[in-house]
């Protein structure tokens, strides 16, 4: 049992003594010192002793310290010079002792040091009052460090968040450990899916969860959040030089389509033509930022360093940069989205298509990053069921949950189906990004006939012409 001392006077103090008489905390026992006028409960528990003593009084303290070995003592007192004297004396006796200090005037923040705390009343009330402005986020303040590594946030409608799986968020040094919803405590999994209107506890780096905040809050020129800010190409000259002037240029279209506190980061590795490299560098301005690696380097390492210093959410690349096994590994480790260059420049595409080939809960996963793109790029959007069997009903949900997205993004989508090999029928169409979970296998060594087929998977990367929109997904 733990031995608590508390110097009370005023209406704090006696507001907190019927606190802890109402909790009826088994393992501690209070002695109290207070002054004669205090109003205290009409009933008292055992475990709570009263005395009435002057707590300025050294000679007096000293005789309580030597009856009880406190471990730890509460100063909540009326004035600032009892509350003063109190710990002069306190930590005369006892050094090692943890003291709590209510300071309602602001005057002790010189005695803030190891084994003493100091609670100023004034910020704490001023907290309280800013946490209840709107667009304000609410942190922990007496929880932990109290620096705002601890932090609540309200999930709003049309959030990059909402109708997300943790799963498929990237949560690089912070974390989503409780959801409230309905009243209700949610510990979440990789599959728990965000809902509007919920609360999310997070934790990490308090600038981190401040950004974290924002996005999560914020509708205008949201691509690609919640997976970072910037845009990041990679070219290498051994497998891009023909095509990576038009590589530079598709990825500064989508910039330009994006807010002007976006940037491009362009990472060239590999430089053999040097006239155009020359070109490449004509490209560099304010929101592009071209870096020409010259020497060798580990490219794992340059991509995880480049993703968390320039916050990438978005990652362009060729077909056959992708399949550099080292990249690949690296990029979808990340869990960042990326886009691959197609036979179609990025200005040509009119509209955008997603097949429900996958998982419902990967296909529910990446549906906000459907209506985010379209909405950037303003395409059409097309959810397509295409099935051999015409087995049309197992989708449903899927259907519903898409219908359900629309009227939130208040952004239309045509729903097609029809009775047709997908494989065959999506290479059919034109001028199209075709957007797709990015999971580990879609580099692999598939031995199917493309034609007899009806696993898009399996032909993605190779046999499917059209840009490729690959969004990370983790269940």
């Amino acid at each position: 049992m733990k031995s608590i001392l508390i110097l009370a006077d005023g209406m704090v103090a006696e507001e907190f003594i019927h606190k802890i008489n109402s909790k009826r905390v088994a393992d501690n026992r209070y002695t109290i010192v207070k002054s004669s006028d205090l109003k205290l409960p009409q009933k008292i528990q055992n475990q709570i002793e009263l005395i009435e003593i002057d707590p300025t009084s050294y000679s007096k303290m000293r005789r309580l310290f030597i009856k009880h070995d406190f471990t730890m003592v509460f100063i909540v007192l009326e004035t600032v010079e009892d509350a003063g004297e109190s710990l002069k004396i306190v930590r005369k006796i006892d050094k090692r002792v943890r003291v709590v200090l209510l300071d309602m005037w602001g005057a002790f923040d010189k005695f803030k040091q190891s084994g003493i705390i100091i609670l100023n009343a004034k910020e704490m009330l001023s907290n309280q009052l800013y946490n209840h402005l709107p667009n304000v986020p609410v942190v922990a303040r007496n929880v932990g460090l109290g620096e705002g590594e601890i932090m609540e946030v309200l999930v709003p409608f049309g959030s990059a968040f909402a109708y997300r799986h943790i799963g498929s968020i990237a949560q690089l040094r912070w974390r989503i450990v409780a959801i409230y919803r309905n009243n209700k405590l949610i510990m979440p999994n990789a599959a728990t899916m965000i809902k509007p209107q919920d609360t999310l506890l997070i934790i990490g780096r308090p600038q981190v969860l401040i950004n974290i905040y924002r996005r999560i809050n914020n509708r205008s020129g949201l691509f690609p959040e919640p997976f970072g800010r910037n845009l990041y190409l990679i070219l290498d000259m051994t497998k891009d030089e023909k095509r990576a002037l038009e590589y530079i240029e598709d990825a500064i279209f989508l910039l330009n389509k994006l807010d002007s506190t976006r940037e491009l980061i362009v990472k060239v590795i590999n430089p053999t033509n040097f006239s155009i490299l020359n070109k490449i560098k004509a490209f560099r301005d304010k929101r592009v930022d071209i870096h020409i690696l010259y020497e060798k380097i580990d490219i794992s390492t340059t991509i995880s360093l480049d993703i968390e210093n320039f916050d990438i959410g978005l990652i362009f690349l060729s077909k056959e940069t992708l399949k550099i096994k080292k990249i690949y590994k690296e990029v979808y480790d990340q869990k960042k989205i990326v886009y691959l260059f197609g036979k179609r420049r990025i200005k040509e595409i009119k509209k955008a298509v997603i097949t429900i080939t996958a998982q419902e809960k990967e296909m529910e996963s990446i549906s906000s990053v459907g209506f985010y793109v379209c909405e950037t790029l303003k395409l059409k959007f097309y959810l397509c069921d295409f099935d051999p069997e015409g087995d049309f009903s197992s989708k449903r949900r899927i259907k519903e949950h898409y219908e359900t997205l629309s009227h939130i993004f208040q952004y239309p989508i045509e729903i097609k189906q029809k009775q047709v090999n997908p494989v065959r029928e999506l290479k059919k169409m034109e001028e199209v990004l075709y957007i797709a979970p990015f999971e580990k296998d879609l580099i692999g060594k598939w031995f199917y006939i493309p034609w007899l087929s009806t696993n898009i998977k399996r032909y993605i990367i190779d046999y499917i012409p059209h840009p490729k929109l690959l969004v990370p997904v983790e269940i």
